[in-house]
Order: C-alpha cells, then structure tokens, then sequence
C-alpha cells in the first residue's frame, strides 16, 4: 500500500469575509503543484459562507460536482431548471458535461454554512449536463459506512455521477476497526476525516486531515475519537 498524507493545516486558504474556504488542492488563489489533484480527485473545498451571501451565476464543464452541507443549508439555481435546497444530510451530484450555468447561496440570512465542494475529472466528456440530489439522515448507521455515490446507475439507493467512484459515509464511536475493501481495482481511495481522529497503517488523521491510498484493494480504518469519516474512492488515471 502507499499513501500520500494531507495534513488540514497545509491546506490552502482564502477570506474573503463572506467566504472563508480551505482548498485540499490546487484552486482558485491557491497554487501548489505538489498538490493539483489525487486521481480523479480534483478539487476539495471545505467552505464557510456568511448569512445572505452566495456565488453568483458561474459557469462549469465536463467535470463531475458534488456538494455536501456539514452544517446549514445551500440553495441551488442552474440552467437546467433545478432549483432546490440542499440540507445537511443532503448529498447533490451534477454533470457538468457539455456545460452548465448555476449559482449557491447560503439558505439562512444570517446563519454561517459549511459545505463540501468536490469535483472529479469525468469519465466521459461532452455528456448531456444533469442533476441530482438525495437525503440520507434515514439511512445512516453508527459505526457503519453508508454509500452515498456508486458507479452503478440502476441503484435507487445512491446517487450516480459520471465516474468509476465510490462514496461512503460514517459516523463512528472511539476504538472501532473499520474495514473497507474496493469496489474497483486499480482505483485509489481519499479518506478524509469531517469530525474526529482515526489512524490508517501508523498515520493518525485528525479533524479535516486527508489520506490518499493506492496500490491496495483494502484499508482498515482504526477509530480513536468520534469520528465522521468521508471515503472517495476514485480512478487514479
């Protein structure tokens, strides 16, 4: 197994005062060659938007984007007609394809939301934009993972983006082992710690700290706080 460790204090960052971001990787102001993408995985913003503001009607393309709320709420407008909100527990997915125009806001007027912003590299490009959303409060589990992405499109049960990827959710007591086989060989897995502290082979990840493993068809996960664990498992291209 190998693994490359991304500590959430060499993160990149940028205030703009309504806009407090964190970037995983390359984004936007922040520039660091050593860290452009994982795999597919091309961008991990951790976002905190101030009460009554937003990004405005922006443009995407042939990339894959999915947004996760941790706290509050995102209200969502784009040109394919979708208009919604999207809650904390609430998972939205969107093809950007041959093109998309959308905008995000903050739901509450005065309330701060921190969300996730994830974009991977398609597995086919130009294709038909589309959109997509799905709650999942009901099906989580202590100390289970649940799927929130899958490949596979006839699921009802999970989301589907235009990927070979997997996402996988958990909420997890101290001193649980949690095991996590690939669903894809050759694929590499982003482990990204939302809450808590876990150790993977020696390395100990806290809150907001990431893990990218390759080379390995399974991890075990060692639990040493309450955690809420984030896994992306994705083609390493």
């Amino acid at each position: 197994m190998k693994s490359i460790y991304y500590p959430a204090n060499e993160r990149g960052h940028n205030d703009i005062g309504w806009l407090k971001a964190n970037f995983s990787f390359s984004f936007g102001p922040y520039y660091n060659p050593d860290k452009v993408h994982f795999g597919a995985l091309r961008v991990l913003n951790d976002d905190i938007i101030a009460g009554g503001t937003g990004f405005g009607t922006h443009p995407h393309d042939n990339m894959e984007i999915i947004t996760i709320p941790i706290s509050g709420a995102i209200e969502h407008k784009d040109s394919m007609g979708s208009i919604g909100v999207i809650h904390a527990g609430d998972v939205q997915v969107m093809s950007a394809g041959t093109g998309i125009t959308h905008s995000e806001y903050n739901h509450s007027k005065t309330e701060a939301a921190n969300s996730l912003q994830i974009w991977l590299f398609p597995k086919e490009r130009n294709i038909k934009p589309r959109y997509d959303q799905k709650n999942f409060n009901d099906v989580l589990k202590l100390n289970e993972l649940t799927t929130l992405i899958s490949p596979d499109k006839s699921k009802t049960d999970t989301l589907w983006i235009n990927q070979d990827a997997t996402f996988s959710l958990g909420d997890f007591e101290p001193g649980q082992k949690v095991d996590y086989n690939f669903n894809t060989t050759g694929n590499g897995l982003y482990v990204f710690v939302i809450e808590g502290t876990v150790k993977i082979d020696g390395t100990t990840l806290n809150k907001r700290d990431g893990l990218g493993v390759y080379d390995t068809s399974s991890i075990t996960i060692e639990t040493e706080a309450r955690s809420r664990i984030l896994l992306m498992e994705i083609p390493m291209l």
